[in-house]
């Protein structure tokens, strides 16, 4: 009768490198903490804990910050992360210009960079606004960027990370590359993806879409946009371009057929050379009580998406953001909640989601890099 191998036991070093993965995590959630404190948050030996605070000392990713527990009872020096671990950087490309920020490990933005963009700027100015801020920014903080997360308010290959065409989206940089404009600046990986997709990710980490797996996030704006939760990823598709719904086919002014960008050129809605949707134009005929036409033709319209994205992705629900989306939604709501396959319809809460959705990613990634340094050669993560 034959026995089952025995089951391997970690080595030392192994069992040192998730000691010491559980310190430095734990720092990175508050600034400063004991070894009692930290030995309580782990449930890992005060006497471990102890060893693994002063191996990552001597690695210089921990300090002893030199303050002290005071009261009652034995006196406990408090320990953060050691300064000079780097930063990660995000980057937002938006119409309105270039964002750029270093966050630190604490996910704390120490230093902010904006520079101007005009619309329809094109690849060389948009380039150029991009080196100039991040440039700015290193300058600024002194630190090393290690990494760096970057949202485009334009479709991304999911392949090489440019930016690409596709007809009539509003802003166009041309095949902007953004990992080759950073290259020089940043020391690690450059993940670059669309706003939209960076917004959900966003809404499920903390807003309205928190904790659920399957749900469409739809970005009505300027421009239009959407993204595919599914068990928890965004689904980006085989170039990176899931969700893009502005050729969605659907019913427009008269009950004719029309891709969901030519809509608004036929409700007279486009900004003026541009095949941007004029918001201020938009929302003022939302709000005037003698419009209802223009207010149907657009439930409608986007009501043929949500039907789209409901039948394909079956969500738990779908969330509407962007500058005039949420003006629908008691509608849309109306309509899908009730309907043969019911669906919630809600409004996004998050302020600047796509930048925060990116910040949260720069964090995480800046996090696991700190902790592969204290042991390159093994894995934990």
């Amino acid at each position: 009768m034959s026995s089952s191998p025995p089951t391997p036991r970690p080595s030392l070093e192994m069992l040192r490198a998730l000691t010491d993965e559980n310190v430095l995590r734990s720092l990175m959630s508050e600034s400063r903490l004991t070894r009692a404190e930290i030995a309580a948050r782990t449930g890992i030996s005060r006497p471990t804990i102890s060893d693994s605070v002063r191996r990552l000392a001597a690695s210089g990713l921990v300090v002893d910050t030199g303050e002290r527990t005071t009261g009652r009872g034995r006196v406990g020096s408090y320990y953060g992360l050691a300064p000079g671990l780097g930063a990660a950087l995000v980057v937002g490309i938006t119409p309105r210009g270039i964002t750029a920020e270093a966050v630190d490990a604490l996910g704390r933005v120490r230093a902010r960079e904006e520079t101007g963009l005009g619309h329809d700027a094109g690849r060389q100015a948009a380039g150029d606004a991009l080196d100039t801020a991040v440039r700015r920014l290193a300058e600024r903080t002194g630190d090393r960027l290690r990494t760096a997360v970057v949202s485009a308010a334009d479709p991304v290959d999911r392949g090489t990370g440019r930016l690409a065409h596709l007809p009539d989206a509003p802003f166009l940089v041309g095949d902007l590359d953004p990992p080759g404009v950073l290259a020089p600046c940043v020391d690690g990986p450059v993940l670059v993806d669309n706003d939209v997709n960076w917004a959900a990710r966003a809404e499920r980490a903390e807003g309205c879409a928190r904790g659920v797996d399957d749900f469409v996030y739809l970005h009505l704006g300027e421009g239009l946009g959407g993204a595919v939760v599914c068990d928890g990823d965004v689904r980006r598709g085989d170039h990176g371009f899931a969700g893009e719904i502005a050729h969605l086919c659907v019913p427009g002014p008269g009950g004719g057929a029309l891709p969901l960008t030519e809509v608004f050129a036929a409700l007279g809605l486009r900004r003026a050379g541009s095949t941007a949707v004029d918001v201020a134009a938009l929302r003022s005929r939302l709000a005037a009580p003698g419009d209802r036409a223009t207010r149907t033709v657009l439930t409608d319209a986007i009501g043929a998406v949500v039907a789209a994205a409901v039948a394909f992705a079956d969500p738990r629900t779908v969330v509407v953001g962007g500058d005039w989306g949420p003006d629908l939604v008691p509608a849309l709501d109306g309509r899908f909640r009730h309907g043969p396959r019911p669906v919630p319809v809600t409004a996004a809460t998050l302020a600047a989601p796509a930048l925060t959705g990116a910040r949260a990613h720069a964090t995480d990634r800046l996090r696991t890099l700190v902790v592969q340094s204290a042991h390159p050669a093994v894995t934990t993560t």
